[in-house]
C-alpha cells in the first residue's frame, strides 16, 4: 500500500528563505540591477493609486448613505 505525501497546505504557503533566494535572483536576472528600483516604484505608485480610489468609492458610499431621502425631490 502506497501512502501519499501530498498535502494541499505546501501549495499555499509562504516561500522559506531559500525559496526566496531564488526569487530575487531570477528577479535579477530577468529585470537586471538597474530596472528593479524602477519597478518597485511603479508598483507603489500602483498600490497608492488603488489605495486613493477605494477611499474615493468608500467616502461616495458613505455620503449617498447619509444622505436624506427627501433631499432628491423637487417641488
Amino acid at each position: 500500500m502506497v501512502i501519499s505525501s501530498f498535502n494541499p497546505a505546501l501549495l499555499i504557503s509562504m516561500p522559506s528563505g531559500g525559496e526566496w533566494l531564488w526569487i530575487v535572483l531570477v528577479v535579477v536576472i530577468l529585470f537586471g540591477g538597474k530596472k528593479i528600483p524602477e519597478l518597485a516604484k511603479g508598483i507603489g505608485k500602483g498600490i497608492r493609486e488603488f489605495n486613493d480610489a477605494k477611499e474615493g468609492v468608500k467616502k461616495e458610499i458613505e455620503s449617498g448613505i447619509n444622505e436624506t431621502p427627501n433631499s432628491n425631490q423637487t417641488k
